[in-house]
């Protein structure tokens, strides 16, 4: 076990011992509950059950004790990079022309896309560790190849929920004087005002909605997930996807969630797309109705007619039991026996779904387990 990950262990069972201190503080970094008027709207929504968002499947999410002895004391050999991780340095001079459609991964979920001359970032996250503070959490393994700094010119960021490795509040309050529209789920506008965007820059969305954004047309879409940035807010806020529609081009993210017949109304309703971003990381058996794993995420871009997928969530944090790498892996196998077309770029590398580079194995050769050895299921799926 490394050092810094016993220091993170000890870190985190400090902060359990002191969580009873820190909700009494309710930190800036943990965002806001939602009230008032956005609270009433929450309300209305089909998805909220009297006290919380829920999902239509069941959930099942299991833990054990042994499994979060395991998360904090475990062998990371293969959970984590022995050697710097390949990426390609970006800057703001790369993103001067307009594109037709570009998508430029940044680690994890964070994606830059430009389509039809337009320029969305989803779920920036560029602080070291996806968690409240430096203390606690996991941190990534590369720095941002785009460094925050040098992000361009925004027409909006779109947000597909509110945990801490998709929204993070040091980006946010950076960005937040320059960026016009700030796209997001129900009741996450909470933190982005606490955290200095301007409340008309913010528009929130329940699943199946639609907002114009430099007219490009973005539809609010289901996942199957949970929210929540501390102990006493699980499910206040919701979780999606998002279809980016423009007069020629589509894209699809599907955010983060676990496999069911959503994907399929996506592609009945809003299909076909030329790419999805699709989560293909931090699945394990036991959460398999929150993170779907390669080879469902396969299966998602089919039932949605997704065109190219390009995974995420993958590579930047140690986030389960599996290889780092074995992500990747396992999307290329499910990919290339589904008929399924696939890029695999590097942090930073850009990617162009009209032209996609081949799909190559960038990263080195770390023991991992396929499919049959280590399947990862959705339930509640009949």
């Amino acid at each position: 076990m490394s050092l810094s990950r016993k220091l993170i262990a000890g870190a985190s069972l400090a902060g359990a011992a002191a969580g009873g201190a820190l909700l009494a503080a309710r930190l800036p970094v943990f965002g806001a509950a939602p009230v008032g008027d956005r609270l009433d709207r929450m309300r209305r929504s089909p998805q909220w059950d009297g006290a919380a968002f829920r999902n239509p499947l069941p959930m099942r999410s299991g833990g054990s004790p042994g499994m979060i002895w395991e998360w904090l004391f475990g062998d990371t050999a293969e959970r984590e990079p022995s050697a710097p991780v390949p990426t390609v340095a970006r800057a703001r001079a790369d993103f001067d022309a307009p594109q037709d459609l570009r998508l430029t991964w940044l680690g994890h979920g964070t994606t830059l896309v430009e389509i039809e001359g337009r320029r969305l970032l989803i779920d920036p996250v560029f602080s070291r560790n996806a968690s409240p503070g430096p203390l606690f959490g996991v941190a990534r393994f590369f720095e941002p190849p785009l460094p925050l700094a040098e992000v361009p010119a925004l027409d909006a960021v779109v947000l597909t929920h509110d945990h801490y490795d998709h929204l993070d509040a040091a980006a946010v309050r950076r960005l937040a004087p320059s960026v016009p529209r700030w796209v997001c789920p129900l009741g996450v506008g909470a933190h982005l005002e606490r955290w200095g965007v301007p409340a008309d820059r913010i528009t929130e969305h329940d699943w199946w909605d639609e907002t114009d954004v430099a007219g490009l047309r973005l539809v609010c879409t289901p996942a199957r997930h949970f929210s929540g940035r501390f102990l006493d807010d699980r499910n206040r806020t919701l979780w999606s996807g998002w279809a980016i529609l423009g007069a020629e081009r589509r894209l699809y993210a599907t955010g983060d969630g676990g496999f069911g017949p959503h994907f399929s109304e996506v592609g009945d309703r809003l299909g076909p797309f030329d790419a999805t971003l699709a989560e293909v990381g931090a699945y394990n058996a036991d959460w398999a109705d929150v993170h779907m794993g390669p080879e469902q995420a396969v299966q998602a871009v089919r039932d949605a007619r997704g065109g190219l997928l390009v995974p995420v969530h993958w590579g930047t944090f140690n986030l389960s039991f599996h290889g780092w790498t074995e992500p990747a892996e396992r999307v290329i196998v499910a990919a290339e026996a589904a008929g399924v077309p696939l890029a695999v770029p590097r942090p930073g590398e850009s990617v162009e779904p009209a032209s996609p580079p081949t799909a190559e194995r960038w990263w080195p050769e770390v023991r991992w387990q396929t499919a049959d050895q280590a399947p990862v299921v959705s339930s509640g799926l009949g």
